[in-house]
């Protein structure tokens, strides 16, 4: 999935939660799972990606990540479940 992807990642249900953005959704979420991004996911063990939003081009998906980095807490909960009611950590399923 090499396209612009917003996601999100945790540490477990309900956890500490981290929105970011990247063009290489598989690469970046195993640069956490790895620990190799130094940082608030790294310090945090943020290693669940629990829900992420493909998009056409990179200024749209900035902008929607900035977008929910405004959101409250609950909110992104809702995201999520909406998605992901079982917060399933859905690495394997990018990496097909």
């Amino acid at each position: 999935m090499k396209q612009p992807c917003v996601y999100i990642i945790s540490n477990r249900r309900n956890g500490t939660l981290y929105t970011g953005v990247t063009s290489n959704l598989p690469q970046r979420v195993w640069q956490h799972r790895e620990g190799i991004i130094e940082g608030f996911s790294s310090r945090y063990d943020l290693k669940m990606l629990v829900w992420f939003e493909p998009h056409t081009n990179m200024e749209t998906a900035i902008q929607r990540e900035k977008a929910i980095k405004k959101w409250n807490r609950q909110w992104k909960l809702r995201l999520i479940e909406q998605h992901n009611p079982d917060w399933r950590d859905l690495w394997a399923d990018i990496c097909r």
